[in-house]
């Protein structure tokens, strides 16, 4: 706390190793950094610029909600899986401030 002097105070070390094993039912422990299939349909390629328009259901791992936005390709080749109009099954995740898809494949 700020103005508050500590330097008096006994600080024992512990060996408990931190929080590892406790059990905190509800809270989501590193889930959102592992990304998960979103269902969509193409609705633009952008081969020139590898950007790809979606139509998507919610991204759980971005807490996005379903929506139809552009999004940039990780590889120029997934471009070349699919066609406006497809029904697709990807993962996207946040890179250098974008939002990226990692993979993606047509659904069956």
């Amino acid at each position: 706390m700020p103005g508050m002097d500590m330097s008096g105070m006994k600080m024992a070390p512990t060996d408990k190793g931190g929080m590892a094993g406790m059990n905190m039912p509800g809270m989501a422990m590193g889930t959102s950094a592992t990304a998960t299939a979103t269902e969509g349909e193409v609705r633009k390629i952008d081969k020139e610029n590898q950007k790809i328009t979606l139509k998507h259901g919610d991204i759980k791992n971005l807490d996005m909600p379903g929506m139809t936005m552009v999004f940039k390709v990780k590889d120029a080749a997934l471009l070349d899986k699919v066609q406006v109009g497809s029904k697709v099954k990807f993962k996207a995740e946040k890179s250098d401030g974008a939002i990226v898809v990692t993979s993606m494949e047509v659904a069956q």
